[in-house]
């Protein structure tokens, strides 16, 4: 995922002279979930994209990245970790559709990291870690978010972390399969299966909501949003 972001956010500078280069081909609004121009994928591509204004953007979040990421990944595996990162980062956008401006475009993988933070606490209290610093990490990340002229899509961040704290509660609190030492056991079989029903369960009702966002946004509310502002 890291390395994804990297090479997206070089091939945005290398086309940013373009009308049309890699940010405009890919950041996502809710315009882009609508009757005026349906193009769904940006939901998700958009999570790989960054501020070429402000550097710290993506510095910020790849580092929060790596440093969750070597926690959780050992610990879910790498494909429920892929799981709740793209189902986290879907659910920033969805909140992005519902309750953002629709010619507003965003960028940026916090979605999925704050899907991320919401795991990591949801782990250590399952485990009985002190829970006490993550709790304030997000505490003061989301205080940040709705800083009046931040210029930070509060939506997305409280999306992913929405979205990510349903697919960790999935992931802690559903049948573990073989028993054995922590969150390392090996989970195989039906409980396996059960996780993953779980984790679709999580994403239809992602997708309802985007069913809900596109109807809700009508050509005659896109035109009067868009005076509006």
């Amino acid at each position: 995922m890291i390395g994804l972001c990297v090479v997206m956010y070089a091939l945005q500078w290398i086309t940013s002279g373009q009308s049309m280069g890699v940010t405009e081909r890919f950041f996502y609004a809710g315009l882009h979930t609508s009757a005026a121009g349906m193009e769904p994928w940006r939901m998700l591509t958009s999570a790989f994209l960054h501020s070429l204004g402000n550097p710290l953007h993506i510095v910020l979040n790849l580092y929060t990245l790596w440093l969750m990421g070597r926690i959780l990944e050992p610990v879910l595996g790498w494909p429920r970790f892929l799981a709740l990162y793209l189902i986290s980062a879907f659910g920033g956008s969805v909140a992005v559709l519902l309750l953002s401006n629709p010619y507003i475009p965003v960028v940026g993988a916090s979605g999925a990291v704050y899907g991320l933070f919401a795991a990591l606490f949801i782990v250590m209290r399952k485990t009985g870690g002190n829970v006490t610093g993550i709790a304030a990490l997000i505490g003061v990340n989301l205080v940040i978010s709705f800083v009046p002229g931040a210029n930070i899509s509060w939506q997305g961040h409280v999306g992913g972390l929405v979205t990510g704290a349903a697919c960790a509660a999935v992931l802690a609190y559903l049948p573990r399969g073989q028993h054995g030492a922590g969150w390392r056991t090996r989970i195989t079989g039906r409980p396996a299966v059960v996780q993953w029903l779980a984790l679709a369960g999580i994403l239809v009702v992602l997708l309802i909501l985007t069913a809900v966002g596109v109807g809700q946004l009508g050509i005659p509310t896109l035109i009067e949003q868009q005076l509006s502002s």
